[in-house]
């Protein structure tokens, strides 16, 4: 694997895992499109690690806040910050379900076809462009334990590359009502858990390995990540405090069209 590649890779996967356009699907079409090997999932998880990072610092006073909560729970005390990291928590559950099934099932591989990613990214788009019509009543504080799990349920659709866990969970908070920098804010927040979870067992593996080269991509494909993901949340967070995600629908129909495209005339 060319560093070449696993820059590509992270660059593609920072920009989009935070914008409502899918990263599993444009990664997958990465691989589709190219002759390029898979990664592998070590690699994977670097990038995904890198993002997590952008987003620890981006939101760093949410950072905060989430350990605070996270601390409070453990002594057993219940407030504000301690709701906040509970109903983070429960929600990543359904999708850490729904994706031990289908990683091993094998079924996930099943999913990672260029049909598939053009068709979700195509209805979810839609479905995101109804959804933020919604009126913008409520902001993050309004989100309950109910929302939070249904928020959380709607993760679980994201294993379908194209879907897109953040425009899912966006879509899923919009049609609740909450305002579009809320719901983007939320739905970041809400990846801490998802890629935390992941990324720790990964990394001592590839710790472990003692491979010099593995981790020498390794470091570099979060480095590459890391830059990229701060940027897009950056631009994206400053957008919504405008506009509305009508650019990200506008997008991922293109890209259906060109993909379906592409399927009809191969």
């Amino acid at each position: 694997m060319s560093t070449t590649q696993i820059i590509v890779l992270a660059i593609v996967q920072g920009l989009t895992e935070f914008l409502p356009i899918s990263s599993s699907g444009h990664l997958n079409l990465v691989h589709l499109l190219s002759v390029w090997p898979d990664e592998g999932p070590l690699i994977d998880v670097s990038v995904h690690f890198g993002s997590l990072i952008a987003v620890l610092v981006y939101f760093w006073r949410e950072t905060f806040t989430l350990i605070r909560g996270a601390l409070d729970l453990l002594r057993l005390r219940w407030g504000e910050e301690a709701r906040l990291a509970a109903w983070l928590a429960l929600a990543s559950v359904p999708v850490f379900i729904a994706g031990a099934i289908l990683l091993y099932s094998g079924a996930i591989n099943s999913l990672r076809t260029i049909a598939i990613v053009a068709v979700a990214n195509l209805v979810f788009a839609i479905v995101l462009y109804f959804a933020d019509r919604a009126p913008q009543r409520e902001d993050m504080a309004r989100i309950g334990l109910g929302r939070a799990l249904m928020i959380g349920f709607s993760q679980v659709l994201a294993l379908i590359p194209g879907v897109s866990r953040s425009g899912i969970t966006i879509t899923t908070a919009r049609f609740m009502g909450i305002n579009r920098f809320d719901a983007a804010r939320f739905s970041m927040l809400l990846a801490i858990p998802t890629i935390l979870g992941a990324s720790a067992g990964s990394g001592y593996e590839i710790y472990r390995s003692g491979d010099l080269a593995l981790q020498n991509h390794a470091v570099i494909a979060a480095l590459a990540s890391f830059a990229t993901a701060y940027i897009a949340i950056w631009a994206m967070m400053a957008w919504l405090r405008k506009a509305s995600f009508a650019p990200f629908v506008v997008y991922r129909i293109v890209l259906s069209a060109v993909l379906l495209a592409v399927l009809a005339f191969s």
